[in-house]
Parts: C-alpha cells; structure tokens; sequence
C-alpha cells in the first residue's frame, strides 16, 4: 500500500560481480541482478531514497515504492550494476566509506581474498587467536570465511585491520587491481544520476568508536563526499547498521547534527510512515530465483521477514 499505509522496501546491495563466485554465493552476479531489476521495473515503483524517504513521511507515498540501495563504494557498482539499474531505469543511492577509495580494502575482503588464494592444506592462524582452518576445497574455504569474519568483526578496530592484513599477507595475497571506486568513479557515479550517500570515513561500528571520533567520521564523510561531487550530500548509512548493537541514540543525534536530512540502518523491516526518517529499515534479497525474490519483498511488506 501507499499514502498513509505506506510499506516501503528499501533493499541492500554491496556488490554485483561480473561472474558467480563460490566464495562469495550471496552476491549476485549481473544476470542474478538484471532479472531483479527487471523484476523490480515491472512489478514495483523505484524511487529515489530521498524522494521516498520525504513523500513517506508526508503521507504520500506511491503504491508498491521500492528503494535500491549499495553500501561502501565497490568499483563493480559503477562497471557491473549501473549498467543494468541505467537499463530499466532505476534510480539508486551508493553510500561511499570515503577512507576506502582507491586502493583502499575492507577488512572482510582481506579475509576472503587472503583465504582464497590460500596454498593450503591449512591456513594456521592460531598465534592470532584465530585457529587454524582446512582450505583444500571450495567449501573449506568458505567454511573458513564464515567462522574468521564473525571473529573479527567486533574487534577493536585497529586489532581487526591488523589481523585481517595479517591473514592476507600469510596467505600470500597480492590485490591485482582496487576493489573500491576511486574518487573519479564517485563523481563519475554522481555525474549520471546516482545518488551519493556517507557511510563514514572508515566504517567504524560507531557504538565501540569514542563519542568525538564518531561525530567526526559522519560529519568528515559529508564534508568529503561533497567536495569531491560538487553536490550536496543529504543521505547517511551507519556502518552494519544494526540498532541497539552497532549505534545507538547519541549517533542518530549526530547524524542529524551533521546536516543530514535521512539515514538508513540494517534492520530488516518495511518503512513505514512512523519510521524514524533517521533509521529508516532495509533488508538484503538474498534469493536466487524470481519467485522468491518477489515473494521475500511481499513478506518484507507485510513485516514478515526476520534476520
């Protein structure tokens, strides 16, 4: 529904590959992708975050709104998922950590890439406190993925990048070329109609990030973004996004501090018109055949869809 019953889907992306990877199966590669967007095009009304995030608040959302939206600033959203979401017309947001662009890496992707390219048999990361994992196969390798990201993820974060790096260096990974958009891609993005949203300078989680260190990573990414566009920059997604667990109250008040006008989290909700427009819920399509996929947004809709 619409106007004052209004259930919106704001859908999280981070990545759309060029293939499918065995490593990576929850991301979806251009085909996977083309078909959602199709789907999307043909069954829903994509909207621009900004546009649905004010018309939801004034009651006049449109029937069946739908959001798109990518988190941290990959290259592949700029060479593989422009491309289609320009092809059926869908408007997206891309929130950009800026202290990642260039040959900047996240320590997730040091993880999976370090355990990619692993010699095996093992990966032995017991001196890091981190055990030691088979990597013959595909699915021991993605075995150990599972188990290394969680462990490190709420680490502090300078312990985290040090033992994400240390993995990728033991496991002889050498980055053949970025991962992430540059600043050229950014504007390059913005220059055809994507919208360019902040997600901090380093993608810290903000409840484990000092009050002054956080207010400075939100306000320092608007003050980046906006230089390197030329174009304001209104829009904000907290890093994981989880509420009560990653941020709390003091950083929505930061957020709004900053001069942002909407900000997203990661829960997984419909939006809806009594959503806080500065955690407004998102959730991920995971769903690797149409019928799923579409029937995931209507469990979305009716509130349905837990994490």
């Amino acid at each position: 529904p619409g106007a004052s019953r209004a259930r919106m889907a704001i859908l999280i992306y981070h990545r759309v590959l060029p293939e499918p990877d065995p490593l990576l199966p929850d991301l979806p590669d251009v085909a996977r992708f083309r078909w959602q967007m199709q789907l999307l095009a043909d069954y829903f009304r994509p909207l621009p975050l900004a546009e649905a995030a004010q018309r939801l608040a004034g009651g006049d959302l449109p029937p069946r709104s739908v959001c798109v939206t990518f988190d941290d600033g990959y290259r592949d959203n700029l060479d593989c998922a422009l491309p289609v979401l320009e092809q059926f017309g869908i408007p997206v947001t891309v929130f950009v950590a800026t202290g990642f662009l260039g040959d900047g890496m996240m320590f997730n992707d040091r993880v999976v890439e370090g355990t990619r390219v692993a010699p095996g048999p093992e990966l032995d990361l017991t001196d890091l406190g981190l055990g030691c994992y088979p990597v013959r196969t595909v699915e021991e390798r993605r075995a150990a993925i599972d188990q290394l990201l969680p462990a490190l993820k709420y680490l502090a974060e300078a312990e985290r990048d040090r033992k994400a790096r240390v993995v990728a260096e033991r496991a002889g990974y050498r980055p053949a070329e970025p991962l992430m958009l540059d600043a050229d891609g950014v504007r390059a993005m913005a220059a055809r109609g994507v919208t360019i949203g902040a997600h901090t300078l380093s993608h810290p989680i903000l409840a484990e990030t000092p009050d002054a260190v956080a207010a400075e990573e939100i306000s320092a990414s608007k003050r980046v973004l906006e230089e390197m566009t030329g174009q304001p920059v209104t829009l904000f997604a907290y890093p994981n996004g989880r509420p009560g667990r990653d941020y709390g109250d003091g950083h929505v008040q930061m957020v709004k501090d900053a001069g942002f006008q909407a900000a997203v989290s990661t829960r997984w909700a419909p939006a809806m018109r009594d959503s806080d427009p500065f955690q407004l819920p998102r959730f991920t399509p995971w769903d690797v055949t149409p019928g799923r996929f579409l029937a995931r947004l209507l469990a979305n809709g009716l509130g349905l869809v837990r994490q």
